[in-house]
């Protein structure tokens, strides 16, 4: 009934917000796109994208179509993959930065190795900057790290505001010091903090460093200070403390994909697609 065709489009067109974007992905142009979600509301006899609104949001049959979209193209492409005669193999070393990790990234790895069980995949979690440059040693096949937006290449999956994050009762006077919870140098989110309170004046001292993402949260949990931390994935027991604490604007992060020297190419494009085809927030 529904063409995965413009399933895949109608996903894109979802993930990216943006029917620009969506073509961008999908490599068709614009007007084509547009055709295509069309035709899909006209086969679901549904309004599937709410265009009133200054940004594209998805009405809540968008909201249920999409969920449906992916499940179909998941099995689309696990058939494919079971009658494609030879299963796809080989190792792929693949890197991701710790926070990014309590993502759906999990889910994800799962289910590619699900469509993918002779592909040997194995995990390394750790700091952006050290996992870059394991990544041009050739020590990994593909990273997915945080970086301050527009620095390097890869492929942008999203991007995110960096924030203050702290307790709801977290309070600070305005001459006192910064208290600060951060990872270890080197770390992205560590230097943007400390780049914005120096330009904005402000005093500050380490309160906590830490190597995981596991040891920011638990110190912000136990009042130790505050934290840089990208918006979407504060707990629901923390909050964002910038305006009421006056700090400085942190600006943007972008989690992105990057590709190792020597990465095999079928196994890194597949995790690739996997990765770019889901809402990690």
């Amino acid at each position: 009934m529904f063409d995965p065709e413009l399933l895949a489009t109608f996903v894109a067109v979802a993930e990216t917000g943006s029917f620009t974007r969506a073509a961008e992905r999908v490599g068709l142009s614009q007007p084509t796109v547009s055709q295509h979600v069309q035709r899909l509301e006209a086969a679901a006899r549904r309004n599937l994208v709410d265009r009133d609104t200054r940004r594209l949001r998805l009405t809540d049959n968008g909201d249920a179509m999409l969920g449906f979209a992916r499940t179909i193209l998941a099995a689309h492409a696990a058939a494919d993959t079971y009658f494609a005669g030879t299963a796809m193999r080989g190792r792929l070393r693949f890197g991701v930065a710790d926070d990014l990790a309590i993502t759906q990234l999990p889910s994800i790895l799962r289910d590619f190795r699900q469509a993918y069980p002779q592909i040997n995949l194995e995990l390394t979690v750790g700091q952006s900057t050290p996992l870059d440059r394991r990544l041009k040693a050739g020590q990994l096949d593909l990273i997915f790290i945080k970086q301050a937006q527009g620095e390097g290449e890869g492929d942008r999956v999203s991007s995110d505001a960096l924030v203050w994050m702290g307790l709801a009762r977290t309070e600070l006077a305005p001459d006192a010091p910064v208290p600060l919870i951060a990872y270890q140098d080197p770390s992205v989110s560590r230097r943007m903090a400390i780049d914005a309170l120096e330009a904005a004046g402000r005093v500050w001292r380490i309160t906590c460093n830490t190597r995981e993402v596991n040891g920011v949260l638990a110190a912000v949990r136990a009042g130790l200070g505050v934290a840089p931390f990208p918006r979407s994935l504060i707990p629901d027991d923390l909050v964002t403390v910038t305006n009421r604490l006056g700090l400085p604007a942190l600006g943007e992060v972008e989690f992105t994909l990057r590709v190792g020297p020597r990465a095999p190419a079928e196994p890194t494009a597949a995790l690739t697609r996997a990765i770019m085809g889901r809402r990690l927030h």
